[in-house]
């Protein structure tokens, strides 16, 4: 947090907007349109909330299936069973660990072999990394189903010089509190279409009918993002950039610390792709390293008090989703037990990223 944040939220107070709306919303959906060249925009309590009304916008509901990224964190596919709907997940391919466009065809043919029609897809643009969209995006469009961009890791993030969560008919952003930047809790709904971000904002605000009395012909949701919280976001969208440039920067410390060891190997931007980095990540093959594994470096270095994470656990493999549906090549699974999010915060001093590499090679040379 800095100046900006508490500029905006003083505002706030003095002007009284403090909930549920106020200029501060309308300011953060504009700065946000802004930054991404999205159209419309409606701020949101979440970015699961954001997900949630997508699919409500695309008519998802029970007895559809939509095809979601097996390799994500679990808001990604959750709002498919609120709907009733069924997930059906597809692995990554390895260039970007994201959807693999291969297998989406394949599960697309497949379902509608079985009689099921996909209502959506859900790609996600995994801890910052822009998906292949050049080869999803005609893929969705052969088969007509719209796509749902999952972009909550990677406001910033661009493909060819657009921004992640402008190409599928709704994009999704996330400003929870381990994000790039934060509104403490919160998220955003992108679109082209004006049509889609009204219904949106009408949903989220419990769809009050235009009448003198409280009227509801829908069922809606207590999703709008407040006053408050908005201009906290407004105050981080002017740093955001910063905040993205020293992400970036503490990628390129650990590959350039590591970058040349033996097993271990980073993910690099294919041609085309800019990652906002969110999250520096590293695989650790220990067939190559010797017997050293992810796990291996991830207790050393909590003995340190430093704290590193593994990959997310795919969704196939979660209890909650084993009767799912899904197409598999092993990518994924390979990654989650690889994998590990190294500290990536965002004000890392450089004493913290060297007593870190400090740790990392006393493995190393023990």
């Amino acid at each position: 947090m800095g100046e900006n944040e508490l500029r905006f939220v003083k505002e706030a107070f003095d002007t009284n907007w403090i909930a549920p709306l106020g200029p501060h919303v309308d300011g953060f959906e504009q700065d946000l349109c802004a930054f991404t060249s999205a159209l419309h925009a409606a701020a949101l309590s979440s970015g699961t909330a954001a997900l949630h009304l997508a699919l409500i916008l695309l008519g998802v509901g029970p007895g559809d299936e939509v095809i979601c990224q097996s390799f994500t964190f679990s808001a990604s596919a959750n709002p498919i069973v609120y709907q009733g709907a069924t997930p059906v997940f597809v692995d990554s391919e390895s260039d970007t660990w994201n959807m693999d466009p291969d297998l989406l065809r394949q599960a697309i043919v497949d379902r509608l072999a079985k009689g099921k029609k996909v209502k959506a897809i859900i790609p996600v643009h995994l801890y910052g990394m822009p998906a292949k969209m050049d080869a999803i995006m005609p893929i969705a469009a052969e088969f007509n189903i719209p796509i749902i961009e999952d972009a909550a890791e990677a406001i910033g993030s661009t493909y060819h010089g657009q921004a992640c969560g402008t190409f599928g008919a709704l994009g999704v952003l996330s400003f929870n509190g381990n994000k790039i930047i934060t509104t403490s809790g919160g998220g955003a709904l992108l679109s082209a279409s004006e049509a889609h971000i009204q219904k949106a904002r009408f949903l989220a605000t419990q769809a009050r009918d235009a009448a003198p009395h409280y009227q509801h012909s829908h069922i809606g949701y207590n999703y709008r993002m407040s006053n408050v919280c908005a201009a906290i976001g407004r105050g981080q969208m002017t740093v955001l950039n910063a905040r993205i440039a020293q992400r970036r920067a503490n990628y390129a410390f650990y590959l350039k610390q590591f970058g040349d060891v033996s097993g271990f190997s980073f993910g690099l931007e294919p041609e085309g792709s800019f990652s906002n980095r969110w999250l520096s990540t590293v695989r650790i093959d220990p067939a190559i390293t010797g017997g050293l594994s992810r796990e291996t470096l991830r207790l050393h270095l909590e003995k340190d008090n430093i704290e590193s994470r593994p990959l997310w656990k795919p969704m196939h493999l979660q209890p909650i989703f084993a009767d799912a549906p899904a197409y598999l090549n092993g990518v994924s699974e390979q990654l989650f037990e690889q994998g590990l999010c190294l500290p990536s915060g965002s004000n890392l001093p450089a004493s913290d990223l060297d007593r870190i590499a400090e740790q990392i090679n006393l493995l190393l040379n023990h």
